[in-house]
């Protein structure tokens, strides 16, 4: 949530900033604002609630003198309502501060340094800045290591003083930062993609220490203050990869993307017809020796682990959980050094994942983590990473990103089989060859679009939505009703089939939109049945099987299909078609597509 960019070097600093807020938009705000310092110890603040674009205006019309230092932020509201006092950067004295996190004890420090009557905000952030304040005596390094001897929770800051021209000091815990060095200065972000027009080498700020950002280089320091090199990384991705293409939105883009992500993250992958994570180092071991699985996952993350679930209970033969990450955290979990634990984030941040994790290792469990960023901190703390190949996602509701966590979830299940003999090498090549179908499958839906938009302009004008089906379609019917409520902003509900009557259906009435999945062959004639008891009241039925499925008459009034020989796989062409419904039901709603309202794409605070 939230998003953070901070510059120093030779360039116009005013518009760094605002091009790096608008590359932050896709994470979630509700106000902007940045610091511009003008080096020679004033600093000015610029402002503004709702989008990006009206601080470009209040600062074009503002008359800035020229600054080649500053930092920014786009706020999402934690603490104090959506106001432009509320709105960062703050200030306290000779600091001026930009936050991502929650300060836990901001009410407890209020008191202990008597700060009623000074806050002219509602915020955790500006008394984590009247805090530094208080302790700094011309010293930043001393400031900010006082400071966090105090201050409790999760934080990402950037910090000015008034007194140190053309500096900016950065520290962290839990939320992420990124750094980078050019010719051009020194650049520091929430995100890669405010950083990737600069420079391709990039490191991740190290938890608790502070680095120095100066015009002509940055200096990273333990918490002794002793210097440390950064562990340089490259970004395997460029700046087109971030824009938009020629389409409307960056859903749309990101959907049509899924079948080059999926070649990517799968193929190299394969050896020998088989899947094989020797490059990895993710030993055969850690699938041979485990007694169970836990999937921990939030959101998007967390129904790709329900399709994993449905996956390997029937393949392995052994238990697997999917947990709620804010529940597993909290909880007194069932697992140990026999349980695989199986992490699934794809930025690597977000904070009841990451807390889930360590959770884990603390309980002895080995941890194989899922992940799209490339040393992002949950892929940094786990034993073994998968990482998967998606490149940027930009849209706040995932889309190729589900489908490579999909795509992963098949290449663990295959490999575990086949390690633990339930799979014969001609078992698990079939497997393989089956999975990579699934590709032209995508492909041949992204082809046909009309029908799909048909079905959303009947659904834009209800209330409530309902997905149904048994198994896998279970699995995949929770992802197509998370979509569709979070970017149109309909009620949306999945059920399995069975459970009908047992109280789904008196919601039921005239018109009610029913998505049903049929692609299951061993229970496809139970949901049918299933299928008749909701036509018989009424409900307008968007139903999807696969392509050699022969449905009784009358039984749906919109149908789609999937071209899969083999139940397991029909959850990626699947799902294509579910993101889509949710796409066009959006956009014939007039919404926003990428930038759903309340919503963050990458969660980082409890």
């Amino acid at each position: 949530m939230c998003g953070i960019i901070g510059y120093t070097g030779n360039l116009d600093a005013k518009e760094v900033l605002l091009k790096g807020l608008s590359q932050l938009e896709y994470r979630g705000y509700d106000s902007a604002g940045i610091a511009l310092e003008d080096g020679k110890g004033d600093v000015s603040l610029y402002k503004q609630v709702g989008q990006v674009a009206n601080l470009k205006e209040v600062c074009q019309n503002a008359g800035i003198p020229l600054s080649h230092c500053g930092i920014g932020h786009t706020r999402w509201a934690t603490h104090g309502g959506v106001t432009e006092q509320n709105a960062h950067p703050h200030q306290a004295g000779k600091v001026t501060l930009i936050h991502n996190g929650i300060i836990e004890n901001y009410h407890e420090l209020t008191d202990t340094y008597h700060l009623q009557g000074q806050l002219v905000s509602e915020t955790d952030t500006e008394v984590a800045a009247q805090v530094i304040d208080h302790f700094y005596d011309g010293d930043p390094l001393k400031a900010i290591h006082s400071a966090l001897e105090v201050l409790k929770g999760s934080f990402a800051f950037c910090i000015l003083f008034a007194d140190i021209p053309e500096r900016i000091y950065c520290v962290r815990n839990v939320s992420p930062l990124v750094a980078a060095m050019s010719e051009q200065g020194a650049f520091v972000a929430s995100d890669l993609t405010a950083l990737i027009s600069y420079s391709s080498s990039y490191f991740i700020v190290p938890e608790y220490h502070i680095m120095v950002m100066e015009k002509d280089h940055i200096t990273l320091l333990d918490e002794q203050n002793q210097p440390v090199k950064p562990e340089m990384l490259e970004v395997n991705w460029d700046v087109e990869s971030a824009q938009k293409g020629g389409y409307p939105f960056y859903m749309l883009k990101e959907i049509h993307e899924q079948p080059e992500a999926i070649r990517k993250t799968v193929l190299p992958r394969i050896k020998d017809g088989l899947p094989d994570f020797e490059q990895e180092q993710i030993p055969d071991s850690l699938f041979r020796n485990c007694q169970n699985i836990a999937i921990v996952a939030c959101g998007t993350a967390m129904y790709a682990g329900m399709v994993g679930k449905a996956l390997m209970e029937p393949m392995l033969r052994i238990p697997v959980s999917v947990n709620i990450a804010s529940e597993f955290r909290y909880e007194q979990p069932l697992a140990d050094e026999k349980t695989l634990v199986i992490v699934i984030s794809q930025s690597g941040e977000t904070i009841d994942t990451l807390a889930a994790l360590r959770l884990a290792k603390n309980l002895g469990a080995p941890v194989l983590s899922v992940v799209n960023v490339k040393g992002s901190t949950i892929a940094r703390e786990s034993d073994y990473v998968l990482y998967t190949h998606a490149g940027p996602e930009i849209a706040v509701a995932s889309t190729k990103a589900y489908a490579v966590q999909l795509a992963s979830m098949y290449l663990i299940a295959c490999r575990m089989s086949f390690v633990r003999g339930r799979y014969t090498v001609q078992e698990g090549k079939a497997f393989i060859e089956n999975l990579l179908s699934c590709v032209p499958a995508i492909e041949k839906i992204l082809e046909q679009t009309d029908e799909i938009e048909k079905a959303a302009h009947h659904i834009k004008a209800a209330s409530d939505t309902y997905f149904i089906g048994r198994g896998l379609d279970y699995a995949y019917s929770l992802e197509g009703a998370l979509k569709l409520k979070e970017i149109s902003y309909i009620h949306a509900e999945a059920y399995a089939a069975g459970e009908l009557k047992h109280g789904t259906i008196a919601l039921i009435e005239e018109n009610t939109p029913v998505v049903a999945f049929a692609t299951q062959s061993h229970v496809f004639q139970k949901t049918i049945s299933n299928i008749r008891e909701v036509r018989a009241r009424g409900a307008y039925v968007i139903l999807i099987t696969k392509e050699s499925a022969e449905i009784p008459e009358g039984i749906c009034d919109i149908h789609f299909t999937v071209d899969a020989k083999n139940d397991q796989f029909t959850g990626l062409p699947t799902v294509v078609i579910l993101q889509l419904l949710a796409y066009y039901t959006s956009l014939s709603k007039g919404l926003d597509v990428d930038k759903p309202r309340n919503l963050a794409k990458s969660v980082t605070v409890e």
